[in-house]
């Protein structure tokens, strides 16, 4: 096992930007890169190669995916993120209907109305932060509706997401005590709306699990609290981070933009294409449950796994071209969503909304580009660009 650890510490925010050539060092390093003691014991394992990522993934028995494999502020396992089988099956009997293909696709109207709504009053502008603009109200917008909670305190709602996924510290302990407290303040926003709904049903996610049975049990408002704040960490999050990273793509890849106003019907394809190539959510964390090996490698119980999925999805012996951004993509089997049990939930939701909203401004705003003078800054960990401003 290969120890990186010069390679530890704050990216460069060309790496960060453009991370592929670094995911491929790290492959070359091993099938899991040791990043040596960290300050609290042990330090993470990187694990990248697409085979072993498939792998990591869809052994939860080994490598879990329960409570003590991040924290971010909650106080017991977030459902279904942080259940293992055979429990997990139970919760996603709940909820995978509720994300289904179908029922996504009863609201593509309304969210079609919605991005017309944002976007076409900027036409006439000729510049806007997209970020600001469009990547953050949309996808907002539309899962506080979905999940029951008021769009008027859109801002206060993001702000305590931001102080989970981005926090403003400098060290490990002053996260996690950061993100305890605003942990406590997300549990609160949700307990109102869960005792709003005890008294009067809507038509949200919150009346139904406040009705939902799971193996013959109705959830409890635990249950309701703790689906709740996984639903808005990433209701909140992921789109919003899509959006920019393929907007910004858009806009720095002129022939690319071109064949999407050319022929909108390459649109879901372009997108599992720049899914896969910008990997938003570049990786996630498993925890030991016993001595294993990954790739000859030996790795003991207990440690913290980092599977990097962005390294999976660029990674040459598991993809043709692997560096070449292609849109006519014949197969695309990208890890974007996840894999195995834990598979992103609401990736036919995430799907509906980026492809409605890149539709929807190309038909507006059909010729854009990075502003003179800009350089994208994107943020660590969860990729979003929040400095994104175009022109027209």
């Amino acid at each position: 096992m290969t120890d990186l650890m010069s390679m530890a510490g704050d990216q460069d925010p060309k790496d960060l930007a453009a991370p592929q050539p670094l995911y491929k060092l790290l492959r070359e390093a091993g099938a899991a890169v040791d990043m040596g003691e960290g300050d609290d014991g042990p330090g993470l394992v990187i694990v990248g190669n697409d085979e072993d990522v498939r792998h990591v993934l869809g052994h939860p028995e080994v490598f879990s995916s329960g409570i003590d494999a991040v924290a971010i502020g909650q106080v017991r396992p977030l459902i279904p993120l942080q259940i293992d089988p055979p429990e997990h099956k139970n919760y996603r009997k709940l909820l995978d209907p509720i994300f289904a293909p179908r029922n996504v696709a009863l609201i593509e109207d309304q969210t079609r109305a919605l991005v017309r709504d944002i976007v076409e009053p900027l036409a006439a502008a000729g510049s806007c932060n997209f970020h600001d603009a469009v990547a953050e109200p949309l996808p907002t917008t539309v899962f506080l509706q979905l999940l029951g909670l008021p769009v008027s305190r859109a801002d206060e709602f993001i702000a305590l997401k931001n102080g989970i996924i981005r926090p403003p510290v400098n060290s490990n302990e002053e996260r996690i005590a950061y993100t305890a407290e605003v942990g406590q303040k997300i549990y609160a926003v949700l307990q109102e709306a869960i005792d709003l709904r005890q008294a009067e049903r809507g038509d949200d996610f919150i009346s139904m699990f406040l009705d939902a049975e799971v193996d013959g049990h109705r959830l409890t408002n635990d249950d309701v609290l703790d689906i709740g704040y996984l639903f808005f960490l990433a209701g909140l999050d992921t789109v919003t981070a899509s959006l920019d990273c393929m907007l910004a793509y858009l806009a720095e890849h002129q022939d690319q933009r071109q064949a999407l106003v050319d022929d909108p019907g390459l649109i879901p394809h372009a997108i599992e294409e720049m899914l896969r190539w910008e990997t938003p959510v570049p990786g996630v964390i498993r925890v030991t449950t016993a001595d294993t090996e990954i790739g000859g490698c030996p790795i003991a119980e207990g440690r913290n796994v980092v599977v990097l999925l962005a390294s999976a999805n660029t990674d040459e012996q598991a993809w043709d071209d692997a560096e070449s951004v292609d849109f006519h993509r014949a197969q695309n089997r990208h890890l974007t969503f996840g894999g195995g049990v834990h598979r992103c939930l609401g990736s036919h939701l995430a799907r509906m909304e980026l492809r409605v909203a890149l539709e929807e401004w190309h038909r507006v705003v059909p010729q854009y580009r990075v502003a003179d003078g800009v350089e994208l800054l994107y943020t660590a960990n969860l990729r979003s660009v929040e400095n994104l401003e175009l022109v027209w």
